[in-house]
C-alpha cells in the first residue's frame, strides 16, 4: 500500500491479462472521468445502467445498418468530400479525415444540418474538435481548466444550433408514426432517435441526451479519422520499403488488413484505465484490491510476441491470422465495453477469409482505398507534423498530393 493507504496502480501488459480485465465486471471504466463531455455517456456507465442503454443502442448498431451505411451512403460521402481536394491536387489528411468521418458520424449520431451550407458543416466540425479535446483531457498538455470552459460553451452552442432542430424533426416523425400518418421507414436510424424513443424508459434528462449524442458524434469521427491518417502514414512507409507490394493498396482485403495492423500497433486509446469496485482477481490469479487503479497497456499487449509472432512490433499488412486473437488485438476491447461501432469502422471478418461477399470492409478501409485510387502520395516539400499538445501521438498536419487519378 502507498503512504496514503491506497493501493498503487496495477499495470497489465500481456495480451491475455488485458483481455481478462476487459471481461471482469468488478473493474469499472476510469479513463474518461475528467471530461465534461463524457459524463454519463455509454462508455462511462457500469452495471445495470450500462446494460440497459447498451441493449437499446445495440438495436441500431447491427449488420444491416452497417451494410446500409457502407454500400449505399458512404461511397457518395467519400466521393463528395474528396472531389474538391482531388481537383486542387492536394489535401491535408488530418482535417480531411475528420471532415470525411464527421459526415458519417453525424448520420449515425442523428445530427442534422438544416441549412445545408458549407459554413454550417464547418461550424459543426469546429465544435466536434472541441469535444474531442475535451474527451481526451487526461492526455491534454495545456490548460485543462480553460479547455473545460471551451467545452461547456461548445456544448451549449451544439445543443441550440444542431441538437434541438434534429430533435424536433425526429419527434415530429415519431408522432406521425403514432398517428398512422408515416411508417418506421420514414424515421432515421440513428442514436438520437433511439434515445428519444426510450427517454422515459431510461429516465434520461436533456443534458444526458445532449452529451450522449455529442459522444457518438465525436467517437464515430475521431477514432476513425485518426486510424485513417495513421494507416495512410503506415502504407506510405511500407510501400517505400517494399515497392514490389504496390498493388496491395488496390486490394480491399489487404487494405483492411493494413487498417487492422495500424489499430493493433497504434490503438486509438493506448491505455485503458479501470478501477476495482470490489476485490477481484485477473487472469491467472493476480489479486486486485478494491479501489485499485488498473491500467491496461494496449501498446504492449498488442505487441505480445506469444500471440502476434516474433515480429509483433512491426507493421505487416500480410500478417497471417494467429490463433483466436483478432487482428486488431485488444484495441476494440471485448466484453460489456467492446466498441459498439467496430464493425462500421474496421469491417467484419468472414468465416472464410477468401469470401469477399460475406465481408464488410469498414469505413476506414473504404476511405483509404479511395485515396489510393487517386494516386495519393506524401508532399516532399511539406512533411507531416505531430501534435505537441497531446501525448497520444496524433498528427497535427499531414499534407499529401494527388496524381491524375483514374
Amino acid at each position: 500500500m502507498s503512504e496514503a493507504g491506497v493501493a498503487p496502480p496495477v499495470v497489465l501488459t500481456g495480451y491475455h491479462h488485458v483481455m481478462a480485465a476487459y471481461r471482469n465486471r468488478s473493474l469499472r471504466q476510469a479513463l474518461f472521468d475528467e471530461g465534461l463531455v463524457m459524463q454519463d455517456v455509454l462508455i462511462n456507465l457500469h452495471g445495470d445502467e450500462h446494460r440497459a442503454r447498451r441493449r437499446l443502442e445495440n438495436r441500431l448498431f447491427r449488420r444491416d445498418t452497417f451494410e446500409h451505411y457502407e454500400r449505399e451512403l458512404f461511397p457518395g460521402i467519400i466521393a463528395a468530400t474528396l472531389a474538391p481536394h482531388v481537383a486542387h491536387g492536394r489535401a491535408e489528411l488530418v482535417s480531411l479525415g475528420h471532415q470525411l468521418m464527421m459526415n458519417l458520424g453525424a448520420l449515425s449520431a442523428g445530427i442534422d444540418r438544416p441549412a445545408g451550407t458549407q459554413a454550417e458543416t464547418l461550424r459543426l466540425y469546429e465544435l466536434m474538435m472541441v469535444f474531442i479535446e475535451g474527451a481526451t483531457i487526461a492526455n491534454f498538455l495545456g490548460d485543462r481548466v480553460a479547455l473545460e470552459a471551451r467545452v461547456a460553451v461548445a456544448l451549449d452552442e451544439f445543443a441550440t444550433t444542431f441538437l434541438e432542430p434534429s430533435r424536433r424533426r425526429r419527434l415530429a416523425l415519431l408522432s406521425a408514426v403514432d398517428r398512422g400518418e408515416a411508417s418506421d421507414v420514414d424515421v432515421p436510424r440513428d442514436v438520437l432517435t433511439v434515445l428519444l424513443r426510450n427517454v422515459d424508459r431510461l429516465a434520461l434528462p436533456d443534458d444526458v441526451v445532449l452529451r450522449e449524442t455529442a459522444f457518438f458524434l465525436l467517437s464515430g469521427t475521431h477514432t476513425t479519422a485518426t486510424s485513417f491518417t495513421r494507416t495512410m502514414h503506415a502504407l506510405f512507409g511500407f510501400l517505400a520499403d517494399h515497392p514490389e507490394s504496390a498493388g496491395l493498396v488496390h486490394d480491399p482485403v489487404l487494405v483492411q488488413r493494413a487498417v487492422h495492423e495500424v489499430l493493433r500497433l497504434q490503438p486509438p486509446s493506448p491505455v485503458r484505465r479501470r478501477r476495482a469496485i470490489e476485490r477481484t482477481t485477473v487472469g491467472d490469479g493476480l489479486r486486485i484490491e478494491k479501489g485499485t487503479i488498473v491500467d491496461l497497456d494496449l501498446m504492449l499487449a498488442n505487441r505480445d510476441p506469444g500471440v502476434f509472432g516474433p515480429d509483433a512490433h512491426r507493421f505487416n499488412p500480410f500478417r497471417p491470422p494467429l490463433g483466436d486473437a483478432p487482428p486488431w488485438g485488444t484495441s476494440f476491447g471485448t466484453g460489456m465495453h467492446a466498441c459498439i461501432g467496430q464493425d462500421m469502422a474496421a469491417g467484419t471478418l468472414p468465416d472464410d477469409p477468401g469470401d469477399r461477399f460475406d465481408r464488410l470492409f469498414g469505413v476506414v478501409p473504404a476511405a483509404v482505398s479511395a485515396m489510393f485510387e487517386w494516386d495519393v502520395r506524401t508532399d516532399p516539400h511539406d512533411p507531416p507534423v505531430l501534435d505537441p499538445m497531446t501525448s497520444r501521438g496524433y498528427f497535427k498536419r499531414y499534407p499529401v498530393r494527388f496524381g491524375t487519378g483514374p
